[in-house]
């Protein structure tokens, strides 16, 4: 895997103005963090958000999007979207929304 310049546009264009936002080298790939909270990862053929677990369970029944396992461990409030989910506007949008919502809750780090 590496990293999707073609994706990473589209995440900081849903990012726009959100404030606290940075980026760096992550998971083989590119993380965005607010305040120092890690947002969603980007490499090619996935996205991975944390949406947080209220959010999980809705994230997780569209089709192309899952949880995400590091291992065997099963990271709660973390989906990964496939090709598939990330490539439709709008499924990208009500992921990324509830990604930004949840972390946007969190105290700075």
């Amino acid at each position: 895997m590496g990293r999707d310049a073609g994706l990473e546009e589209l995440v900081a264009g849903a990012l726009g103005d959100t404030p606290g936002v940075t980026g760096k080298a992550m998971f083989g790939g590119w993380a965005f963090l607010v305040r120092g909270n890690l947002l969603c990862g980007v490499r090619r053929g996935s996205l991975m958000l944390r949406v947080g677990p209220a959010n999980e369970t809705w994230a997780v029944k569209i089709p192309g999007v899952e949880p995400v396992v590091m291992g065997t461990r099963r990271m709660r409030g973390y989906v990964r979207a496939g090709a598939k989910a990330y490539g439709d506007d709008g499924v990208r949008a009500r992921l990324m929304e509830a990604a930004i919502g949840f972390v946007g809750s969190l105290p700075a780090k």
